[in-house]
């Protein structure tokens, strides 16, 4: 009898399902920088994070720093970099390239210079570069790929030329690309490239007038044409993409809030239901993690009229995480606020998983609206 014990224990353990483990605690690190208002955006270039919110000030290692609305931090020890530009609105969005970083959200001037929602910036020094254009509207989204920004958000032209939510500028001269123009008949909220495909989410209705492109779809890099194949079929407004090797994830708002995962011709392959909007998403090594304003998981995909889980529910403020079954797993630190989490970013780097948003505690523990787990 007490050969077969280690056995049977093992054996035990196996068929218990990760859904079914206690919850754990993971603590945040100490040594990221805190923040006076929220943190919208979150890029890298290397060990360099870029960060773009609603904030005025940076506090780290016990020491606050002037930084209005963009502030960068080394991944690996947590110090504030001198990197400052200074925008005088929100920053909804950030993309990195190697030699530049672009920013994007209700600004119009950036260290005293006229940038009407959109901005490129060294990436060692803050300087303002050499890229000016008019939006008539807002910014929410930029993404890089196929040698292009692309930008989505809520618009009708871009520098005197008709965009319906969606544009893309040259990464080489700056210029507005007078091909890639896609049409969206309603707002933009994320977008994704892999390779030549760009994935564009929001609140449209269709993309080029094409059926099948309810709030989410999928374009041509270069000529903005519709993915044919991918055709999924969301159920609400679409807040944040991200991609895996194994398709699309999206997080959405709406009735309760959702992470869906489709696959690459978007036939979904799980969702997760939640009491409350699912505002952010990042997938790295098989797991998926999300981010909003909800305090618990579903237990099944069902929940009433002002959200909340009909079948029960556990327990995740704020945050939660998916393994590529669509299984909740244990991972559940617990922001507080009634925002919650706007973004949730990747550093490969550091092998962190990055959050920013309107919380102030995280576990309980002085973590204003940004940690790294």
């Amino acid at each position: 009898m007490p050969r077969l014990l280690v056995p049977l224990v093992v054996l035990i353990a196996l068929l218990v399902p990760p859904s079914a483990a206690p919850a754990a605690v993971p603590q945040a690190r100490s040594s990221a920088p805190t923040f006076n208002g929220g943190v919208y955006a979150i890029a890298h270039r290397g060990a360099t994070v870029y960060v773009g919110g609603s904030f005025t000030t940076a506090t780290a290692a016990g020491r606050t720093y002037p930084r209005d609305r963009l502030a960068a931090f080394d991944s690996r020890t947590g110090k504030m970099l001198d990197w400052s530009p200074r925008a005088d609105g929100v920053v909804r969005a950030l993309a990195a390239t190697p030699d530049s970083v672009y920013a994007a959200g209700d600004f119009h001037r950036v260290d005293g210079e006229h940038r009407d929602s959109l901005a490129r910036l060294h990436p060692t020094s803050g300087d303002l570069r050499s890229f000016q254009h008019t939006l008539a509207g807002t910014a929410y989204a930029l993404a890089v790929g196929n040698g292009r920004l692309y930008l989505g958000g809520s618009f009708a032209d871009v520098s005197g030329q008709k965009r319906s939510n969606l544009a893309a500028f040259s990464l080489t001269t700056g210029k507005l690309d007078p091909v890639w123009r896609p049409a969206a008949d309603d707002t933009v909220h994320a977008l994704a490239v892999t390779g030549p495909r760009v994935y564009l989410g929001g609140g449209f209705h269709t993309v080029n007038a094409v059926k099948g492109t309810l709030r989410l779809a999928g374009v041509n890099g270069t000529s903005g044409v519709v993915e044919p194949r991918f055709r999924p079929r969301v159920p609400a407004e679409v807040r944040a993409i991200s991609l895996d090797p194994l398709g699309v994830h999206v997080a959405t708002a709406g009735q309760g809030g959702r992470a869906i995962a489709y696959g690459w011709t978007g036939a979904m392959r799980w969702q997760r239901v939640f009491d409350g909007d699912a505002s952010a998403i990042a997938t790295t090594g098989g797991i998926t993690y999300v981010g909003g304003h909800f305090d618990n998981a579903c237990v099944t995909e069902r929940n009433g009229l002002k959200g909340g889980c009909v079948d029960g529910a556990r327990a995740r403020f704020k945050l939660a995480a998916v393994t590529s079954k669509g299984q909740l797993t244990g991972w559940a630190p617990t922001a507080n606020g009634v925002i919650g989490v706007r973004v949730l970013s990747v550093n490969h780097v550091a092998g962190t998983i990055e959050v920013g948003g309107d919380f102030t505690t995280i576990n309980g523990q002085d973590r204003r609206r940004f940690a790294a787990f």
